[in-house]
């Protein structure tokens, strides 16, 4: 049985009172969510402040992104230890937003989640294809491509995959649950033809405008193992009816 993951990336929003205000409400509407693991990515510049009101709860802290150097002369850089040091337990890694907005690679990611791994993180890895590519018909073209390169040599008992179409995120659009596990079970199939029977054991999650009404038919199909979410995790009410998708 793989664990369903429900994680909240809030991308660049909320300030430290915001965010103290957002785990105050949170954390009693799901302190006895049973069978999920509950995960919440903040700005840099909240983790201290969210990672002392996590302590001691089910609410884990994720940054939503990394450096693969430790330390040195790489200015407005955050490594992987300084994350664990305030409390992270994960790390997003290639979100589709530091793919297109930051030119980040399939190498320079593979760095970064190897970086954070030897330090002691979970990561989050991210892949996804643009409308275009899907249009195209070369989704899986282009998503096996990012893994063989984005995953190459990595320790994957400590990896979670997020697949996100890029044409569905923020844009209210999303994949049907028969399309989504479609390309889900590929993703499953590409990582056991690079890791093999390990393969059954990765948690593979769907992030293209997950919300509430639409969290229960994603997550009862076979392939997808959780959420990454955006909009909908905004608001304490909306993120806490995703991890009780079961109760929906």
């Amino acid at each position: 049985m793989r664990t369903p993951v429900i994680a909240a990336n809030w991308k660049l929003q909320k300030t430290v009172k915001e965010t103290e205000d957002f785990l105050d409400a949170l954390i009693p509407e799901v302190k006895d969510a049973a069978d999920v693991e509950i995960v919440v990515a903040p700005v840099f510049t909240v983790l201290m402040s969210a990672g002392r009101k996590m302590e001691g709860t089910n609410v884990e802290l994720c940054a939503q992104d990394v450096y693969f150097e430790e330390s040195g002369a790489f200015t407005g850089e955050v490594a992987p230890s300084m994350l664990i040091d305030v409390g992270c337990k994960r790390v997003i890694v290639g979100h589709s937003e530091r793919r297109q907005y930051f030119n980040e690679d399939d190498e320079t990611l593979n760095r970064k989640a190897a970086a954070s791994l030897k330090a002691g993180l979970r990561v989050i890895f991210c892949c996804g294809e643009s409308l275009g590519q899907r249009e195209a018909g070369k989704t899986n073209e282009h998503l096996s491509g990012q893994l063989t390169r984005g995953l190459k040599g990595l320790d994957m008992d400590r990896v979670d995959v997020a697949y996100e179409p890029i044409w569905a995120i923020g844009t209210g659009k999303t994949a049907t649950p028969g399309m989504a596990q479609e390309t889900h079970a590929f993703i499953r199939s590409h990582l056991k033809s690079m890791f093999g029977g390990k393969a059954d054991a990765i948690r593979i999650l769907y992030g293209g405008s997950v919300k509430p009404d639409n969290v229960k038919g994603l997550m009862e199909c076979a392939d997808i193992d959780g959420a990454l979410v955006g909009g909908a995790s905004l608001k304490p009410d909306s993120f806490a009816k995703l991890v009780n998708f079961r109760s929906q």
